[in-house]
């Protein structure tokens, strides 16, 4: 099954500007060919013009429902291949317990994100580091 991805870009408002076109539909749809040669020349395929509503916001609260006319484009993406599923192992279970019921002190301790208050306690006192200050002169 071939994927795509899509591009929406404004269409243009004004037609352009071009020796020979004298009215204004076809200055328009001069414009409106040069923007889809244009992707086109990039690998994108053109789809479908829409036009769309859009909330937008005039003043302070004032909101009102404009339509925005877009052009929208799409071009196949590279599929990478299927990836093989892998089986994966059966976790052991710790010894004397089975499945869910094992207790927190029976869990190997990579598997606990947070240490146990016992686990906490067995932290070896250090000596305080020893700081000597000598004088500059």
């Amino acid at each position: 099954m071939t994927a795509f991805e899509y591009r929406v870009v404004p269409a243009p408002r004004r037609g352009q500007k071009e020796r020979g076109l004298k009215t204004p539909e076809d200055r328009y749809a001069h414009a409106l060919q040069g923007t889809i040669n244009e992707l086109g020349a990039k690998g994108w395929e053109y789809l479908r013009a829409e036009t769309l509503p859009c909330e937008e916001r005039h003043g302070l609260r004032g909101r009102s429902i404009v339509h925005h006319s877009v052009l929208v484009f799409r071009r196949a993406t590279a599929q990478a291949a299927p990836a093989t599923p892998v089986a994966a192992e059966p976790m052991a279970t710790p010894q004397g317990k089975q499945g869910l019921s094992a207790s927190r002190d029976e869990m190997p301790a990579a598997s606990r994100a947070v240490p146990s208050a016992r686990e906490a306690q067995d932290i070896p006192d250090r000596p305080a580091p020893q700081v000597t200050a000598k004088s500059g002169d």
